[in-house]
């Protein structure tokens, strides 16, 4: 079997409202799909969510970037995944969210080929995913009302953006754990929004709250800061930006900086990868979350197949395409019953059809 055509597409995603976290707010998400086409007639899908904040990509860059990549594409092998990974790694640097869209579109056509779900190919851990709600940062008693509605839809876990100010941080926490009781599990990220003292200061008024886990609370290159954070911290720290690679990963471990890492396919670039971060994790003793991006349900149904196969990954954050009102998936991908996103039984990803009038032309056909 040989690869035989990549066809990328150019998609808009609206969400249902203004997305803000402590550095941006988002109207929409541009987002790159990717078909790889098998002389076989085999078709993988996948799927980049660029972030010039985190992976410091545009939907532009992503583009050039398969231009240097997908001609050397035609004609390999797409089952020799670790192959293509080093020759995408040798030709460009970084740019991961890029390379995720190739490696997601690989291992669909994976769990195609041998007519398997990917995630019962690729560990079979577990058949559901337990998955949080993000809360974007309103103010506070706004943010207590939509953890309300959360709950109410059935979520058992929230994810609660904060890091804008120590003050109003600790009051959206306050109203939102009075609103929803003590029974919902809250999980709060910064996005680096604090400095060192406030994360420490600020964790420690937020322990009565019963808080899960605190996310990213310093500047990603701040290890030394994460490092002191979580030496003074009560709740479990866990390291988001910071972590892209297998590398990122070991180097946090050994200085003591994390409890957790959040493991997502547009920061690792994709499956391959997030496969050996969460391996490093389990040596260390350190669990792993699945998160996303501004994924529509293509990217997420990839990291709900990653969520599933793996044992150490103990949470999941995969719930952008909840957040999108445009739905480019129309049949198939990960399915969504209250707080559980469950795989489908169908071959590779189980994404069966797009809406192509979102999906649009194609930008770019190789062959």
């Amino acid at each position: 079997m040989s690869i035989q055509q990549v066809r990328l597409h150019s998609v808009r995603l609206r969400y249902h409202e203004p997305f803000r976290i402590a550095t941006s707010t988002s109207l929409e998400s541009h987002n790159i799909i990717v078909r790889i086409t098998t002389d076989s007639g085999i078709v993988g899908i996948g799927e980049a969510s660029p972030s010039k904040r985190v992976t410091h990509e545009t939907p532009k860059t992503v583009t050039e970037v398969l231009d240097k990549i997908t001609p050397k594409l035609i004609g390999m092998s797409p089952l020799r995944i670790e192959q293509i990974i080093e020759m995408m790694d040798k030709r460009v640097l970084e740019n991961p969210s890029a390379k995720a869209a190739i490696d997601i579109a690989l291992h669909d056509i994976l769990g195609k080929t041998a007519n398997t779900p990917l995630f019962k190919l690729i560990g079979g851990f577990r058949k559901t995913v337990m998955t949080d709600l993000t809360l974007g940062i309103k103010k506070p008693e706004e943010m207590a009302e939509d953890a309300l509605r959360a709950v109410r839809r059935g979520f058992k876990a929230l994810k609660v953006k904060v890091g804008v100010d120590p003050e109003e941080d600790f009051e959206r926490i306050l109203r939102i754990r009075r609103a929803v009781g003590s029974n919902t599990i809250i999980r709060i990220d910064a996005n680096q929004g604090w400095t060192v003292d406030q994360a420490i200061k600020t964790l420690e008024r937020l322990g009565r709250f019963n808080i899960e886990l605190a996310e990213q609370p310093v500047a990603a290159d701040d290890i030394e800061g994460l490092a002191e954070v979580r030496k003074n911290s009560t709740i479990p720290v866990m390291a988001d930006e910071s972590v892209h690679s297998p590398e990122d990963a070991l180097a946090l471990i050994r200085q003591d900086a994390v409890d957790l890492i959040n493991i997502k396919l547009m920061k690792s670039g994709g499956i391959h990868k997030a496969k050996k971060i969460a391996a490093i994790a389990e040596a260390a003793g350190v669990p792993c979350m699945i998160g996303c991006m501004g994924e529509s349900t293509v990217g997420i149904s990839a990291g709900v197949q990653l969520a599933a196969a793996i044992k150490n990954v103990k949470y999941a954050d995969l719930d952008s395409d909840i957040l999108i009102s445009d739905k480019l998936v129309l049949e198939g991908g990960a399915e969504l019953e209250a707080s559980q996103r469950i795989p489908p039984e169908k071959p590779g990803l189980g994404v069966t059809k797009l809406d192509e009038k979102i999906l649009g032309e194609t930008v770019k056909t190789y062959e």
